[in-house]
């Protein structure tokens, strides 16, 4: 069980932090140092074991998406946009078609 004492001193070292630099804002400098991973979904698919046990190199698992359908740019594994696949110096990159908005991001959180 924790010590009430060092609950205390927990919190007197948070509240001494001072992320802001202006008396309870948030300093932008802080925030922009904060690492994200990026990911894309492209779909999902749900297997019994006993055919996730049976793939072998050249299977296909067939995803719940059809071709064509935006792939989800997810950050920190909550869908922020959606996109498309496109070549960027032959390397794949996303042209974002959908940006989702706020309120509805929180409500899958």
């Amino acid at each position: 069980m924790e010590n009430p004492a060092d609950q205390q001193n927990e919190t007197d070292v948070l509240a001494d932090m001072d992320v802001s630099g202006k008396g309870g804002q948030i300093d932008p400098e802080v925030l922009q140092n904060i690492p994200v991973t990026i990911s894309i979904e492209v779909g999902r698919a749900s297997l019994k074991l006993r055919d996730l046990l049976r793939l072998a190199q050249g299977s296909v698992v067939e995803l719940d998406r059809l071709a064509g359908e935006p792939l989800d740019l997810l950050v920190n594994q909550t869908v922020v946009a959606q996109g498309e696949i496109v070549l960027v110096n032959d390397r794949y990159g996303i042209r974002l078609t959908r940006v989702v908005p706020a309120a509805e991001r929180l409500k899958q959180v």
